[in-house]
């Protein structure tokens, strides 16, 4: 059957409030870039040339309405975005510290990316995708997991391979179990999964890395696994091979999105490659074009707008 969208994501959708210097009193001063991991990871996907669309929920508000704009303007399908007459926009306000890490205050209690019902997903509409993404904040709540757990099931019926990134955030769990359990249903039934280091300590409870993949390997059989380290760039875990790249040296800003544009770059790749038969130098490949992308969101503010064109991608592996 042919499939009319590359890649389509289901999950959170809200502005993140980063800091943008003071004001003349001496006040921080938020600037609000719209974000939420799964649309950062189609608005890359949309750069490089690709079919997207996203299943959430904003609120019927100000910032609901710039979100529904902005993926708009970015070229994703926003037919299954739903906007909510109750619940406010999800607002995050990230804190950012000297050494360019950060850390999030979310406004969601609730928000309305965690409003998402069972009945207002399509699964004829998920079906009609190359590959189903999605990760854990749409997972955090009930009503939404159940949302979530439906599209899942109906791409697996339509035969879409299942991308999945846990994207972990303490803060938004009501117990770290809970967390644990839902990046496992995740494992359960993804084709490929990008994950970072910090969670793959977290969920295996190993230090060292390629100990930690070797456990999930061997209890979930992922086809295919992407490991991202930070500035040391990324590995990939893929039949029985492991390949590492380097990361790219830029001067960093801010890291949001890098996740989000690393996985998009993978996706870009999987799409025009034959997923059942990497080679060891496609996967090396892959990674470089990823690690390469990654790199240059964080030269940027914000995500969605921040995504960077094939062509720069490329010019910065040359270079």
């Amino acid at each position: 059957m042919e499939k009319k969208y590359d890649v389509i994501a289901l999950g959170e959708l809200l502005i993140d409030f980063t800091m943008n210097g003071q004001s003349e009193q001496g006040n921080n001063m938020f600037e609000a870039c719209p974000g939420g991991a799964p649309c950062n990871v189609l608005a890359l996907l949309n750069r490089m040339g690709k079919k997207t669309a996203f299943v959430g929920k904003v609120g019927e508000d100000q910032f609901g309405r710039l979100l529904k704009e902005t993926i708009t303007e970015a070229g994703i399908d926003a037919s299954n975005l739903r906007m909510d007459r109750e619940v406010n926009t999800t607002l995050a306000f990230v804190h950012t510290f000297p050494d360019g890490d950060r850390e999030f205050s979310f406004y969601r209690n609730p928000g309305a990316d965690m409003m998402l019902t069972e009945d207002e997903v399509d699964p004829a509409f998920i079906g009609q995708t190359k590959i189903f993404h999605f990760g854990t904040l749409s997972m955090t709540h009930e009503g939404v997991r159940a949302a979530t757990k439906k599209a899942v099931q109906a791409a697996k019926d339509g035969g879409c391979l299942i991308s999945f990134d846990p994207n972990l955030r303490p803060p938004l769990w009501s117990s770290l179990e809970l967390a644990k359990e839902q990046m496992e249903y995740g494992f359960g039934v993804c084709d490929i999964l990008k994950i970072s280091d910090n969670e793959i300590q977290f969920v295996s409870g190993r230090e060292d890395y390629d100990e930690g993949i070797a456990f999930l390997q061997e209890k979930y059989q992922i086809p295919l696994i992407l490991l991202t380290m930070g500035k040391d760039g990324s590995r990939a875990y893929y039949k029985g091979m492991r390949v590492e790249r380097p990361g790219f040296s830029v001067n960093t800003i801010e890291t949001t999105g890098a996740g989000d544009t690393f996985c998009g770059s993978s996706l870009t790749y999987i799409l025009e490659h034959d997923f059942d038969s990497l080679t060891e130098e496609e996967l090396g490949e892959m990674l470089t074009f990823a690690n390469a992308g990654a790199a240059i969101v964080t030269t940027r503010k914000g995500a969605i707008r921040a995504m960077p064109a094939r062509e720069e991608v490329l010019g910065m592996i040359q270079n």
